[in-house]
């Protein structure tokens, strides 16, 4: 599989690939900053299999901002990703893990992969209970997070 970066060039048009980092980025860092390598990694690969899959949109900046929005604005706790929508401010404080959640972002847009993260398109974390979880497959739980594959 082609590292998503040289296939953003056709399906991102306008959106640069610095966009893209910033989006993956922030993405991991609010949705798996309190996780390990590995854990962030799994996460930044689900984003990335929906950038892939027709299902979902095809640039990671529409993925991580997928969900209901009123005059513009993310409605509150109806995203794809619940930092987006929480209320909670994007400012991203803790400098360590936002060098830490770059370097994933670019690594995972350069074709960094964690093979059994193959299809895998949802997760949420483990103390949550999703109505959709009947309607997918467990794949695993790494760190605080439990990944799922469509049937």
């Amino acid at each position: 599989m082609a590292p998503l970066f040289l296939c953003m060039s056709a399906k991102a048009g306008m959106l640069t690939l610095q966009k893209q980092i910033t989006c993956l980025t922030e993405a991991i860092y609010f949705e798996a900053r309190g996780e390990n390598f590995i854990g962030q990694l799994a996460v930044a690969n689900v984003i990335l299999n929906r950038v892939r899959h027709v299902k979902f949109p095809n640039t990671v900046c529409d993925v991580v901002h997928e969900g209901r929005y009123w005059k513009g604005n993310p409605v509150r706790n109806k995203c794809q990703f619940s930092y987006w929508c929480d209320g909670k401010s994007e400012k991203m404080k803790d400098k360590t893990a936002l060098e830490q959640a770059k370097n994933i972002a670019i690594l995972s847009l350069a074709g960094a992969r964690i093979d059994r993260m193959e299809n895998v398109l949802y997760y949420h974390a483990s103390y949550m209970r999703p109505y959709w979880i009947s309607y997918v497959d467990r794949v695993e739980k790494i760190g605080t997070h439990i990944f799922y594959r469509s049937k």
